[in-house]
C-alpha cells in the first residue's frame, strides 16, 4: 500500500481526479489516496474462487443480486471510498443510489447484503478501517479472508494460522465468528452455501 499524495481531498475530487483504464487501483481513506498494491497470484485465485461460488448461489436462489467488478463504497458523509475485492449488490435497493448509474457509487447498507475483503500486506485497513467503517453503514455481513496468515495475532491467534472472520451485524454493532481448519463457513446472507475455509484457502494451490 503506498500513499501517493500528501494533499487531502474530498470524495468529490477523488471520483473526479480517479484515472481510467490505469491499471493501478486507489483508494480513498479519510481524505488521503492510497495506491493499492499490486495482488498476488494466490490473491486472484481466491477472489475469483469465492466469486463464482456466490454468483452460483445467487443464481440457484432466483435473487436479486450482482457482483459489479469496480464499485466504489463509500461511507456517508466521509471523505473515503473503497473498492472491495468482492461486494453482492442487491439491485432491488438501486433505485435509493443517486450515484449508482453515473459513477457506481454505493453509499446504502440496503444495496450492500454481503462485502468481502481478502487481506494483503494492508491488512490493518480490512481489521480496523473498513471494519469500523462497514459497521457504521450498517452493511449486514463482512468477511475478512486472512487466507496467507497476514493479520495480527489478536485477531487470528497465536501462532498465526489461516481465518476467516464472518461479521454479522447485531444490534448496530458486528458480531465476529472466526473459521478455521476446514470449518463450513456459516453465513446469514447465504445460509445454505456449502463453503469450507479450507476450499477457498487452496483456491491457489495447483
Amino acid at each position: 500500500m503506498i500513499q501517493t499524495l500528501s494533499k487531502v481531498i474530498t470524495f468529490e475530487e477523488f471520483v473526479a481526479w480517479l484515472p481510467e483504464n490505469s491499471g493501478v487501483r486507489y483508494e480513498l481513506h479519510n481524505g488521503n489516496i492510497i495506491e493499492m498494491a499490486q495482488p498476488t497470484g494466490d490473491h486472484e485465485e481466491v477472489k475469483g474462487f469465492l466469486t463464482v461460488e456466490v454468483s452460483f448461489e445467487i443464481k440457484r436462489l432466483g435473487l436479486p443480486y450482482s457482483i459489479p467488478n469496480q464499485a466504489i463504497v463509500r461511507p456517508e458523509s466521509k471523505d473515503s471510498g473503497y473498492f472491495p475485492d468482492l461486494l453482492v449488490l442487491n439491485r432491488a435497493n438501486l433505485a435509493n443510489e443517486k450515484l449508482w448509474k453515473k459513477e457506481s457509487i454505493l453509499s446504502h447498507s440496503a444495496s450492500i447484503p454481503l462485502v468481502i475483503e481478502i487481506v494483503s500486506t494492508n491488512w490493518r485497513d480490512d481489521y480496523h478501517l473498513k471494519y469500523a467503517d462497514y459497521e457504521e453503514m450498517g452493511i449486514p455481513e463482512y468477511w475478512i479472508v486472512d487466507y496467507a496468515a497476514l493479520g495480527g495475532r489478536n485477531f487470528i491467534g497465536n501462532p498465526k494460522q489461516p481465518t476467516i472472520s464472518v461479521c454479522n451485524l447485531v444490534d448496530g454493532e458486528y458480531q465476529i465468528s472466526k473459521f478455521r481448519d476446514g470449518d463450513r463457513i456459516i453465513s446469514q446472507t447465504f445460509p445454505e452455501l456449502n463453503l469450507t475455509t479450507n476450499q477457498i484457502f487452496q483456491a491457489g494451490v495447483v
